[in-house]
């Protein structure tokens, strides 16, 4: 979704800002996880396929969560990985769907989740993309999460 064919309206700063914060999670020794979509047959992240991939290869300490809903801890080991109460910080793709649900699930396993804002994205829909983002981010923050700018985070 942060490459052609269709990337995400905002791939341009998004993609610079989740490098960013890779980056400062991994100087920091922060456990990372990253989340894959398995999609269906017609979907363009169907197992195997390059819509698949992960954009940022994993270090091998990394742990790689592969899901198939929009809650990346259904049906998945990350609620064993991580456990309640830990500290989250949820960044990537989409928006209105992963990374809202995801957060809420977060919230109420008991996690303290932060958004990172400039480091998630979707597609336009019956809004604008940033404004799409920009109401996920309220209802997160009205949930319980904090929403910060990805820039201004900090690990450790």
């Amino acid at each position: 979704m942060l490459e052609p064919p269709e990337p995400v309206p905002d791939a341009d700063s998004v993609a610079p800002a989740l490098a960013d914060l890779l980056t400062r999670a991994r100087t920091a020794g922060a456990t990372i996880v990253h989340v894959r979509n398995n999609g269906g047959a017609d979907d363009p992240d169907l197992p195997g396929s390059r819509g698949w991939e992960l954009v940022h290869e994993p270090f091998p300490e990394e742990h790689v969560i592969d899901k198939f809903s929009q809650d990346s801890f259904a049906g998945t080991g990350l609620g064993e990985l991580i456990p309640a109460g830990t500290a989250l910080i949820v960044a990537g793709m989409q928006s209105d769907y992963c990374v809202r649900t995801t957060s809420l699930a977060a919230l109420a396993r008991g996690h303290r989740v932060t958004v990172a804002r400039g480091a998630h994205a979707t597609y336009p829909g019956e809004q604008p993309a940033a404004e799409v983002s920009a109401a996920v981010e309220r209802e997160l923050a009205a949930a319980g999460a904090t929403v910060v700018p990805s820039g201004e985070i900090t690990f450790g």
